[in-house]
This record gives C-alpha cells, sequence and structure tokens, in this order.
C-alpha cells in the first residue's frame, strides 16, 4: 500500500481543466507549494478552488490565479490579493464568499457525508440570498450546503508511506477536513517517514483519505505580512 509518487508533476498529472480543486493551510501558512507550482507548471486552466484565501499576488494559490488559470474562488478571505480584488470587480472571475466557520463546516459536511447544516451566521445578510432560512427555538437560521472537490492538495509537515499525516499548529487549518471531502487527496509532507514511526495517537489525517504522497523538496515557507519594531 506504498502511495509514495515521484514528484509533485507526477501527483497532478491527472488533473484536468476545469477540475475542483482544495487546497489545505491558512493565508500563506501551510501552503501545498510544490503542488501549486506543478499546477502552474501543468497550465490546466478553468479550475474551481476552494481554500480559505486566494494567496497573494505573487504567492501561495495568487499564483495560479495571475496565470488566468482560475475560473471560480470559492473563500471566506480575499483581502491580501490586488490581482484577485482586480479580476472580481472587472468580472473576470466568479466569486463564492463564505464566513470562515461556515466553509469550514462546509467542508466538513462534505466529509462525513452530512446533507448540510442549518447556521445562524449570515442570516438577514447577502449570504443567506436564495438560500432555505428556518426559526429554530426562536432563532433565525439558514441551510447551507456541503462543500465538494474532486482533488485536495495539501502539505503535512511529515506523513508516511501510507499516507498517514501530522501538521504543525496553523498549517493544520483546513487540511484535514479537506482530505476528508475530496475524490483524491494528494499530500506533499516536509518529512517522509516509514509506515509505524508515527505515533497512531499522533495522526491528523489517517491513510484511508489519502491517495498519493510525496516528499516536497523545499520549502520557501512565505511570510504573509512582516511587521518589525522600529530600531531606537
Amino acid at each position: 500500500m506504498n502511495k509514495v509518487v515521484a514528484s509533485a508533476d507526477a501527483a497532478v498529472a491527472e488533473i484536468p481543466d476545469g477540475a475542483t480543486v482544495m487546497s489545505g493551510g491558512f493565508g500563506l501558512c501551510g501552503n501545498p507549494e510544490n503542488l501549486i507550482a506543478a499546477l502552474a507548471k501543468k497550465g490546466v486552466k478553468n479550475l474551481t478552488l476552494i481554500s480559505n484565501n486566494c494567496g497573494t499576488n505573487d504567492y501561495g494559490l495568487g499564483v495560479l490565479l495571475k496565470a488566468r488559470q482560475v475560473r471560480k474562488m470559492v473563500a471566506s478571505y480575499v483581502g491580501e490579493n490586488k490581482e484577485f480584488e482586480r479580476q472580481l470587480l472587472a468580472g473576470e472571475i466568479e466569486v463564492e464568499l463564505n464566513p470562515q466557520g461556515t466553509l469550514a463546516e462546509r467542508i466538513r459536511a462534505a466529509g462525513c457525508g452530512i446533507g448540510g447544516f442549518f447556521t445562524p451566521t449570515g442570516v438577514g445578510t447577502k449570504i443567506a440570498e436564495g438560500k432555505e432560512t428556518r426559526t429554530i427555538d426562536g432563532k433565525d437560521y439558514v441551510f447551507e450546503k456541503p462543500l465538494r472537490a474532486d482533488f485536495a492538495i495539501i502539505r503535512a509537515w511529515k506523513a508516511d508511506r501510507w499516507g498517514n499525516c501530522v501538521f504543525r499548529e496553523t498549517a493544520r487549518n483546513f487540511s484535514p477536513l479537506m482530505a476528508m471531502a475530496a475524490k483524491t487527496t494528494i499530500v506533499e509532507c516536509e518529512h517522509l517517514v516509514e509506515v509505524g514511526e508515527i505515533d497512531p495517537d499522533q495522526i491528523h489525517t489517517p491513510s484511508i483519505f489519502v491517495r498519493k504522497v510525496f516528499k516536497g523538496p523545499r520549502y520557501e515557507k512565505w511570510i504573509e505580512k512582516r511587521t518589525v519594531r522600529k530600531r531606537a
């Protein structure tokens, strides 16, 4: 059951034009850097991307956006990407914004086989337009459907050859949920180890959800916004 592939290029070879792709991480933290670069190199078009945000102008998923490979973006935050803002205002890209907790829960619902859920978040706003609403115990709720994807590209701190994964801190955001919600999950990892080297109690995503895994050759670990104190 060795799921190791040789490279990022090999890992994304089956991702076609028009695919729906989830990408893990939070901001630039935990981005699947090598897989994003491989998708850019492959030149796939008309992608629907599902991620907390779309990176920056030059890093993360912003690379795919800048290359005009993205048809639709499903996200909760777009504030650090001027090109994303330009394409949105120009009507060049379809955007579906979700409150951050709703986005995470929609992905989790897909992975858990739940048909949807009611949430008070977004009631009375544009988020609720066209959606079923219901009053439960005197409080208004809006119905949200699950979010599924053809592929999930995620980055683990450590993984074994079966695809059992461990994430670190903020880089864990969204990734375990996305691994469950996609038909095919592709994992790049900073450390690839043999089966049995990871304590079962430390596994965040078990191998059953992972189709392919490889060790990333290098990581830049970009910083989204650097703030330093002025010298005295």
